[in-house]
Formats: structure tokens, sequence, C-alpha cells
């Protein structure tokens, strides 16, 4: 066995080394794509490809590939295109939440100004479209029903539940719409263009959706518990930004008057670093972190569900191992 991919998988040596020297092509690739004639439109656009990350979407698209012929044309195509499609939307992200740093670096918006970030960010999203147009119109139309589902999901977040819809219920079809689904399509992208069945097509995309929403839960839990950049980013601004996560739901739905105090701070400015300070270290404490622990195995269990369903072949043992993963980084 090895863990020479990333998160330690659980995968024989031979896949191993094979999706790692797929991934340098993906990587390659990306600094291919991501180079311009203008100088500043480089820079700027291999600021995050250079930042590095786990390429966590592109390893999807490979392994999901080793259920049908890995060695097909256009899956490090679709590797590359999920990924940029990815960081596109990490650029407007930064924007949008006003992040000082992304994966240990300076953000774009900061380094620069927020209008250079949101362009970087669709001329990654057009060299995406570029790339995508030679896999065929079924992945060009995948990939642009999963971007409306991503634009859709991020609107959904910055507007809120409507006032006769369930907030849980919202927060996880934001979870879907806005996570899941460029997941789901790393999955079905890897396995399509592969040639595999119908059937391990539908499945792994399914799983690979819930494999999306689960990892966006750890992010949340994380952003929560993380007394560091564990989670990627500066811990508790989705607190600050007002933005309520699992297990900010659970507690404001709780009937407990010992909840008062933290409700009240939960639905007040908390911009003010003494009440953030303040919200965060009781809700590290809550019990609704316990909950929202116990809704990330579910989620994880339900994709291993579907997993089991495929043939027994290493990868099936390395989206198996997410499922784990998942739910392990976040203690």
């Amino acid at each position: 066995m090895s863990s020479a991919i990333p998160f330690g998988l659980p995968v024989t040596d031979e896949l191993a080394a094979d999706v790692v020297e797929r991934l340098a092509a993906v990587e390659e690739r990306l600094l291919e794509t991501a180079r311009d004639q203008d100088r500043l439109l480089t820079e700027a656009s291999r600021h995050l490809v250079a930042a590095g990350g786990k390429r966590f979407r592109p390893m999807l698209v490979l392994l999901a590939s080793y259920f049908g012929d890995p060695t097909a044309p256009g899956v490090v195509s679709a590797a590359v295109v999920v990924e940029l499609t990815h960081l596109g939307s990490l650029y407007h992200d930064d924007v949008m939440d006003e992040a000082p740093m992304r994966r240990g670096q300076v953000s774009a918006n900061l380094r620069w100004t927020n209008t250079i970030a949101i362009l970087t960010g669709d001329y990654l999203f057009s060299r995406a479209s570029d790339l995508l147009a030679d896999l065929g119109p079924e992945a060009v139309r995948v990939q642009a029903r999963a971007f409306s589902r991503l634009v859709r999901g991020q609107i959904q977040e910055t507007v809120g539940p409507a006032p006769d819809t369930d907030p849980l219920k919202h927060y996880l079809q934001v979870m879907a719409d806005k996570t899941g689904s460029l997941i789901a399509v790393s999955g079905q992208f890897g396995a399509m263009l592969a040639g595999a069945s119908a059937h391990v097509v539908d499945t792994i995309t399914s799983a690979c959706e819930k494999i999306g929403v689960a990892f966006q839960l750890s992010d949340d839990i994380l952003d929560i518990a993380s007394e560091s950049d564990q989670s990627g980013k500066t811990p508790g601004t989705d607190l600050r930004e007002g933005i309520r996560t699992l297990p900010v739901l659970h507690v404001l739905a709780s009937t407990d008057p010992a909840d008062e105090r933290l409700q009240k701070l939960l639905t007040s400015d908390l911009t003010d670093d003494e009440a953030h300070a303040e919200a965060l270290g009781l809700l590290r404490s809550h019990p609704a972190m316990d909950r929202a622990r116990a809704d990330l195995r579910q989620w994880a269990a339900d994709a291993r569900a579907e997993l089991l369903t495929l043939p027994d072949v290493p990868a099936r043992a390395a989206f198996e191992g997410l499922c784990d993963y998942v739910v392990s980084r976040t203690g």
C-alpha cells in the first residue's frame, strides 16, 4: 500500500504511482493554460495555481477514470477543466468574502485589486471553456449545468432562506449546489470520458456529490473548531461574515434557555472582534458541534453505501478512503 497520493488514501503502489504521474501532467497543463501574453494576467492567473493545494477535484477525475480506461483521451484535460473552474471561483469568493489570505498566500484581491481578482477568475473560466470544447457537447453540457448550480448556490447563500423555507434544508441545498456540484462533475467526467458503464457514471456522480457536501461540512466545522488556518482560511471567517453554517443552525434551532446568549450573538453583527471572539468560544464548546459532526458522518456513510455498489477495483478503495478522511479531519 502507499500514501503517495493526496490524503494518504488506501491505494496500491501501482495505482498511487500512476495517479501521481498523471497529477504531475495536470499540474503542467494548469501552468501552461494559466498563461497569457499579458504579464499581469499571467502573474495573477498563476497566483493560486502556484499556491498549490491538494488538487482534490483533478484527483477525483483521475481516480474515477479507473472504472473504465484511464488512458482515454480527454481525462487529463477534464481534470484541468474542473481545477480551473474551481480556482476561478476562489478568486470571486475571496472578493465577496474580502478574504486577506488564501492557501497561506496573500489573496489576489488584496495583492492587486478586487477588479483584477474578478477578471482573473473570469479569465480562468474562459480557459476552462476552451479546453472543454475539445471534450464534446455532452461534456460542455455537464459543465454548464454544474456551473449554473454553483452560481445558484452562491446566490442562495448570499440571499439566505426565504421566510417559509427551513434554514437547514436551505443550507444543505446550498452546500450541494455551491460545492457538491463541481465535485460531482469531477467523478462524472472521469468515469464518462473513460467509457465506464452508465451505472458506474451515475453512481460515482451521486457519491462524489455527497462526498463534496461532506467536505464542505467538515470545512465549516473546522472554520469554527480549528485554532489555525487548517481549513485553508482564517478561522471564524464564516461567522464574521454572518454565514449560518450547520453548527450555527443547530444552535439557533435550540429551545434551551442556556443558549440565549449565544443565539443573541449569532444573530448580531460579529464584525466586532470582541463579540466575534466570544461567539467563537461559546460555539466551540457547544453540543451543536457534536451534532454537526454526526451529520457529517451520515453524509460520508451515505456516500460509502453508494460506492459499495461499484466494481471492486483499487480505485473504489480510494473513494472509500475519502469517506474516512473527510470524517477524521475534523477530529
